[in-house]
């Protein structure tokens, strides 16, 4: 048998062996729960009783404001590579760096401008 299939083999054995350990020991060593169904089905809450029921309306307005978040919060890791390799780019990436973050910030105020970020 080649050596590079019998590499490839012994990987494959250990991995199947590993993964099927886990499992096992996932099974063994799980906390068993009480058989007691009425506290079964309630609200987790931090281990505090559950105030109200659990599919409870949110306004829009948290969405919105979830949505501008991770909006503006991915926008601005495409700062990092170009923070890194300014000193390579040279002087027009500096200037595509400026007209990008503009083009952040008017998206900001005009966000801002219509009242998506109140909280009222």
């Amino acid at each position: 048998m080649d050596p590079n299939w019998l590499a490839a083999l012994v990987f494959l054995i250990l991995s199947g062996i590993i993964a099927g350990g886990q499992l096992v020991a996932a099974r063994v060593l799980a906390v068993r729960a009480k058989n007691n169904v009425s506290t079964k089905y309630d609200t987790y809450e931090c281990g505090e009783e559950p105030d109200g029921a659990a599919w409870v309306r949110f306004h829009p307005r948290y969405y919105v404001i979830a949505l501008l978040f991770v909006l503006f919060d991915v926008e601005t890791v495409f700062l990092l590579p170009w923070a890194i390799n300014i000193d390579v780019l040279g002087t027009y990436a500096i200037v595509e760096m400026f007209v990008f973050i503009s083009i952040l910030m008017l998206g900001w105020a005009y966000a801002w401008r219509k009242g998506a970020l109140e909280w009222h």
